[in-house]
This record gives C-alpha cells, structure tokens and sequence, in this order.
C-alpha cells in the first residue's frame, strides 16, 4: 500500500460521513501546532512576569483567556477538517441548549462569570480574599467554570465563579501592597493610659511581619462598661496570615501587661438585692 493510498484509506465510513487517515493526521498535526504555541506564549507571559513588565496574576488570566479561545478555535477545525457539518452541529445545539436551559442555567452562569472574572481582572492569581461566610483565602487557580482558593488551614476549596461575581467579596490584595488590620484589648479603668499606648507599640515592633510604613498607631477607642477600650492598628503585607500575626501581638501584650501591673478586666455586674421586710 502506498502512503498516498494510506492517507486515503477510509477507517471510519457511516453513510455519506466517513474519517480517512489523512484527516486523523491533519487533526493531529493542529493538536501539536496548538500545544506548542501555548508553550510559546506562556514562556513569553513568564519572561515578562520575571522581568516585572507585568504582575503573576494579570499573565495567568490572559493567557487563560488566551489558551481557551484557541482550543475552541482548534476545536472548530478539526470538526471541519473531520468533514462535520458545522452549522448543522450548531444548529442542533442550540436546539438542544433551549430544551436544557433551566437544567444548565447554572452552568452557564458559572462560565459567564469565570470570563468575566478573566477579563475585568479584579481577583488574580495570587491575591487573599474573603468571601462573605468569612472564609479567607488565597486564589491559586482561575478556572472557566470554577476557582481554586487555599485557605489558612491550607484547604483547597473549590468555588463556582458565580459566587465572586453575585457575592460581596473582599479582595485584600487589590491597588495596595499592605493591608490595615487591628487587635483590641481592654484595660482595668485607672489605668496609665499614656502607659498603655506605650506598650502596645513596643508590642507592634516586637513583630517582624508588620510594616514600619505606615506606623502602627493606638487608639482610646471607648469606654466599656468594665474597661477601657484601647486598639493596635497596623499594617502588614503578610494578609494571608494576619491571624497568626494577631496571635503574636496577643502574646506580647499579655506578656508586659503582666509584668507592668496592667489588668485586664473581665465582664462583671453589681447585683443588689432589695428584701421587703415585713
């Protein structure tokens, strides 16, 4: 057999529709064209992340955007090169979409909402953010349909897209490098309250994740019913683990607050009892 005859030879026939080894090979041909443009472009977005042209998650989404329209685009051809009726195929989805609409809504809306989230750019790859049942985390991957977040408990979750786009999320990363974030603690009234600020900002320099610019500063923030409210607010790039971070301020404060003789007071009421005598 000829290699002419070969690539002519028919290996699947069904009425008039039929594959030849020919088309089999032009289908393949596309994939590995396809497969290595894609390593090309993504070797192009990392020399340009490495140089600092352009930011880890901006590369990701538009090269996801990128990489799926060109697999639709593959996809497209090698139905034509396989000899199938495109607006035929189209003709019948649509069809088939109408009578599955409600079973596929959302669906539908997950992948709206993941191009949405592709192409405006408000959550990246890279960037901590909290969702509105406060779970906090760092997004991994943006996918079409669904997105992976890491938790603080370094939990993988997957999430549909919808929920960024119809949800309240907090996105701490977006415009800014740090993040505010504050420790509150009360103290026994009569306290040096000159004495306390005092403290609380040796405890905030004591920490090596919180930034010096801008300067933690505290605030008399009011007065409790058994304490004086007082709050440590300061900066950090470290959002991920502004947890452990409070942590370690909370040591340090209970730690020289004990040995400055500074109480912390704990909830009481003054019960007085009336007897009616008779």
């Amino acid at each position: 057999m000829h290699l002419k005859d070969f690539f002519n030879y028919d290996l699947v026939s069904v009425g008039k529709f039929s594959i030849s080894a020919f088309d089999l090979f032009i289908s393949g041909v596309i994939v590995i064209i396809t497969i290595f443009l894609l390593r090309l472009i993504k070797k192009f977005f990392n020399n340009r992340v490495n140089a600092g042209k352009i930011d880890k998650g901006s590369a990701f989404s538009i090269y996801s955007i990128i990489k799926y329209l060109m697999w639709i685009i593959v996809f497209l051809m090698i139905l034509e090169t396989l000899g199938v009726n495109l607006n035929l195929m189209l003709a019948g989805s649509a069809a088939l979409l109408v009578g599955l609409g409600f079973g596929i809504q959302q669906i539908f809306n997950d992948l709206v909402s993941g191009i949405i989230l592709l192409f405006e750019g408000n959550m990246k790859v890279g960037d901590v953010i909290q969702l509105e049942n406060n779970i906090v985390g760092k997004v991994k991957v943006i996918g079409l349909r669904t997105s992976k977040i890491k938790t603080r408990d370094d939990i993988i979750m997957i999430v549909p897209n919808s929920k960024f786009i119809s949800d309240r999320v907090i996105n701490w990363s977006h415009e800014q490098g740090s993040t505010r974030f504050l420790v509150e603690v009360g103290v026994a009234y009569g306290s040096d309250t000159e004495q306390v600020t005092r403290l609380l900002l040796e405890c905030s320099k004591e920490v090596p994740e919180i930034d010096v610019n801008p300067e933690p500063f505290v605030r008399l923030n009011d007065f409790g019913d058994s304490a004086l409210i007082f709050q440590l607010l300061f900066w950090t790039k470290e959002a991920f683990r502004s947890e452990n971070i409070r942590s370690k301020i909370r040591y340090k404060i209970d730690r020289k607050f004990r040995a400055n003789n500074i109480k912390i007071p704990f909830p009481q009421r003054d019960v007085h009892m009336i007897s009616d005598n008779k």
